[in-house]
């Protein structure tokens, strides 16, 4: 089953080269949002998983965006940005965070990760070494 992920970044070069590498890696994407109103609209699309980045077009709303993405609309968020300390020890309901620049194959492994959370055989499952994750419990079965 292919995962539905919205993109939440403003600069559409990265957010571009984020949904090649999406379609490439067979995932379907929902869309891509570079603001606040955007995400949250998109969000509520049936979204598997949003990956959001924290400056946006109408400025640090990422962590806002992420914590009513996961809140709202129960979507799985990981954070892709080069500024995750902002972030502190996590945003509330958000899975993690993913380090900008970014590696294609880190990006597959980390969404391979979170579909084998959704499996029964998720047991064995460790999380890619690029993946902060937040909530250390979350990413155990």
């Amino acid at each position: 089953m292919a995962r539905r992920i919205l993109i939440v970044e403003d600069e559409i070069i990265v957010a571009m080269d984020l949904e090649a590498t999406l379609g490439d890696f067979g995932f379907e994407t929902v869309g891509i949002a570079a603001d606040k109103s955007t995400a949250l609209r998109l969000g509520a699309t049936n979204t598997d998983v949003a990956l959001v980045d924290v400056n946006l077009r109408d400025g640090p709303t990422g962590p806002e965006v992420g914590e009513r993405l996961a809140r709202d609309f129960g979507v799985t968020v990981v954070f892709l940005t080069a500024n995750p300390r902002m972030l502190g020890n996590g945003v509330p309901g958000a899975f993690g965070v993913l380090p900008k620049p970014y590696d294609p194959h880190m990006i597959k492994q980390t969404l391979e990760y979170l579909l084998a959370l959704d499996h029964d055989d998720a047991r064995g499952a460790i999380p890619p070494a690029a993946l902060t994750v937040f909530n250390p419990l979350q990413a155990r079965l």
